[in-house]
């Protein structure tokens, strides 16, 4: 796969149901802060927040696969009303297809946001598959659509404008307002 034209990705963009993320490296900065007794912390995105809510304002469904468990990033979806989380799994593949079983959609009404080689799998199945600027590069060989910002800094925001705008939806009135 490579970059398409922008026309093919809006046309992409307007089929898409639900969008999958990853966390590490899409929803944070790909770094992780390591205190002497194991406790991490990781750094997000209130433009991402946001996006993430206007996704699902506009009845668009949001999951998030991750090989890492986190429950500070488990708290933090849950306050976004993520309805499908699923952590700690390696093999993203069978947690995609399950939900894709779950919510009765076709691979063309997936979206998937993913920036490194646990994600090549989803990113090779989706109707639209994104990437952060500052992925992998199988990733970015991987990705039909490649946001200007980096992992953790607006990314998500910027492919959620992307798919709303795609849809007719980004200037309702409804998708503006308090940062998530």
């Amino acid at each position: 796969m490579s970059r398409l034209m922008q026309e093919e990705v809006l046309a992409r963009a307007a089929k898409i149901r639900c969008v999958f993320l990853d966390i590490d490296g899409v929803m944070t900065d790909c770094k992780l802060y390591l205190g002497p007794d194991g406790f991490e912390i990781k750094a997000v995105s209130v433009r991402d927040g946001l996006g993430i809510k206007n996704l699902l304002r506009a009845g668009i469904a949001v999951a998030v696969i991750s090989g890492r468990p986190s429950e500070a990033m488990q708290r933090r979806l849950e306050q976004l009303g993520v309805p499908h989380i699923v952590l700690a799994t390696e093999n993203k593949l069978p947690a995609y297809e399950a939900l894709l079983a779950k919510l009765n959609l076709s691979d063309e009404q997936c979206a998937h946001m993913g920036d490194d080689t646990p994600d090549l799998p989803l990113m090779q199945r989706v109707g639209l598959a994104m990437s952060v600027a500052d992925a992998h590069r199988s990733a970015l060989h991987a990705a039909h659509w490649v946001s200007e910002f980096r992992g953790g800094e607006g990314a998500i925001r910027e492919a959620s404008d992307l798919i709303l705008e795609a849809q007719g939806l980004l200037a309702h009135s409804g998708f503006v307002g308090a940062a998530g």
